[in-house]
């Protein structure tokens, strides 16, 4: 769910100490991902003059992709282009597939095409799917429809073979198998970064999150939910919950203690928004945190709406999604782009229980309110103050008049799915065995070059780690070298000189709300070998400062 602009232009920092801190404390209040582009400019003009490669380790982008429900989608796709060319074949001209009798011709195609590895990968996707009661033929005729590209999209919500599929992928995957997949209603959207958009647009136009209203989110959190909620045109009053728990021994847990989750129980807080498990210290709910939340919620706020962004989940062993314990209350956002490595794709979905707090809320306000925004709506239904609210994000999500045309493209839909029923099959959780030991394994090479323990963090994803430079600055040289460092110095100012001096590209934590002298190291996107170069190249910037320290008298 990173993002990133075009070509910045080449940034140029001045020589003086003065004049650079000055420039340097301009970007403390920016995304980090517009100071991201600065810190690839310099380390671009490092990669030319130094002839080393850019590390980037600054976007979520893992370097991994999920191939065989790809072989699925293209044998898929070959398989449909027949299908299409037999109903008419003009030269390029073919015609619309037709769904009597498709099993039996899939059956003929796949006899003849049995060497093809993605004949295999769809026929185990058809079956994952045939295990969870959905029809075969039905399926694959949805699927050859819908990678043709032929036809709108039918619901405008989701295709209804794909949602089922979703529904026990969401309900296996990150709720531990223990809801029902035919209680959600889902939205296939384009990425979690559009579910994003579509979550605060509804909120806002339906009056659920009114302008300056009291909404709370949980920090460190990926920027955008606390940069979209300052627009103007929301002006929320944002309340923060702090993860500050800490160990035994002193080391952050990413928890969130009591005191910080009973500011939700007051009832003026209307939403909740949070990350799950965390971006950037990429660690999920204890039990003991859930607990406590969902105590809070049910206890003093019953009515909290709690938007929950799971993306990185799936690297977390026993995963639990807010969904499962709050189900009303909680509406999930899910992307698929990092576990499968689709970030080009956008792939994601919106899933809500049928009974919610959302609906609840609603059909609870004035009447006057209620006839505005059934006004809004009344193009859609008879009775549009009826109107769900997922249904009414779809209708938002293209300016209500134009709903008859909403929804994701029917080729991502396909393609989202056989992701989702390749991941339920024993490949799949292989596959994601192995990319939770890709993430471990990164891990413990940079904490090993940087000289210190790896994190214990029973609910890590390990797909980031938020490094705590003061932290590594104290073990080495004390607390007068810390002192030093944060009088002469911006927190910003350590990825400036990496990116200079080594063309690393790191994302500071402050921009996520994290500890100030904190650094973001995606652990998914470079090669296992250049995570101890991080971790050296880290080494080496606390050393020059070092010299520094030493030159004026520590």
């Amino acid at each position: 769910m990173d993002h990133a602009k075009g070509e910045p232009e080449a940034l140029r920092l001045p020589h003086d100490a003065r004049s650079r801190r000055e420039l340097e404390r301009t970007y403390e209040d920016e995304s980090p991902f517009e100071l991201r582009n600065q810190l690839l400019s310099l380390a671009k003009r490092h990669d030319e003059q130094r002839a080393r490669v850019m590390l980037d380790a600054g976007r979520g982008n893992p370097n991994w992709i999920a191939a065989r429900p790809r072989e699925a989608f293209w044998f898929l796709g070959q398989f449909a282009l027949e299908e299409a060319r037999r109903v008419w074949h003009d030269g390029d001209l073919a015609g619309m597939p037709h769904p009597d009798g498709v099993m039996e011709r899939f059956e003929a195609h796949a006899r003849r095409h049995e060497q093809d590895p993605g004949c295999a990968a769809l026929r185990e996707c058809l079956e994952a799917a045939a295990k969870r009661g959905m029809d075969r033929e039905a399926m694959l005729a949805e699927w050859v429809d819908g990678v043709i590209g032929d036809n709108y999209p039918t619901p405008d919500r989701i295709l209804p073979g794909v949602e089922r599929v979703m529904a026990h992928y969401l309900a296996e995957e990150l709720c531990g198998g223990r809801m029902d997949p035919s209680a959600w209603q889902l939205f296939a959207t384009e990425g979690a970064t559009a579910a994003m958009c579509y979550v605060f647009d509804s909120l806002a136009a339906n009056h659920l999150l009114p302008k300056g209203a009291k909404m709370a989110v949980m920090v460190p959190i990926f920027p955008p939910y606390i940069e979209i909620p300052a627009l103007e045109r929301y002006q929320f009053d944002v309340i923060e919950i702090r993860a500050t728990g800490r160990s035994e021994t002193g080391t952050p847990t990413w928890q969130y203690p009591l005191d910080e989750l009973r500011k939700l129980a007051d009832p003026s807080v209307k939403a909740l928004f949070l990350v799950n498990p965390s971006n950037p210290p990429s660690v999920a709910l204890s039990e003991e945190t859930l607990d406590a939340l969902v105590d809070v919620v049910r206890n003093h706020n019953p009515e909290l709406m709690i938007i929950t962004d799971d993306v990185y989940g799936t690297f977390v062993d026993g995963f639990r999604s807010l969904a499962t314990e709050l189900p009303e209350n909680t509406l999930l956002v899910y992307s698929l782009s990092k576990h499968f490595g689709v970030t080009g794709w956008r792939l994601g979905v919106v899933a809500l229980q049928r009974e919610n707090v959302f609906d609840r809320r609603l059909q609870a306000m004035d009447q006057e309110v209620r006839a505005q925004l059934g006004a809004r709506y009344r193009i859609l239904s008879p009775q549009p103050d009826q109107l769900p609210f997922i249904d009414r994000m779809v209708a938002d999500s293209r300016q209500v008049a134009l709903n008859h045309t909403a929804g994701l493209s029917t080729p991502q839909q396909v393609q989202m799915s056989l992701f989702a029923l390749f991941a339920m099959t024993d490949r799949g959780q292989q596959y994601k065995a192995q990319v939770r030991a890709i993430c471990h394994r990164r891990m413990r090479k940079l904490y090993e070059a940087l000289g210190l323990p790896v994190p214990e963090l029973p609910c890590g994803a390990a797909y980031y780690t938020e490094l705590d430079i003061q932290d590594l600055a104290r073990r080495r040289y004390g607390d007068q070298f810390v002192a030093f460092l944060e009088e002469n110095y911006e927190p910003v100012d350590i990825l400036f000189r990496l990116a200079e001096s080594s063309g690393m590209v790191l994302l500071n934590g402050g921009g996520f709300h994290a500890p100030p002298w904190s650094v973001r190291i995606s652990l998914a996107n470079l090669p296992d070998g250049a995570y101890e170069t991080i971790g050296r190249e880290i080494i080496a910037a606390l050393d020059a400062y070092a010299g520094d320290w030493k030159r004026a008298g520590g």
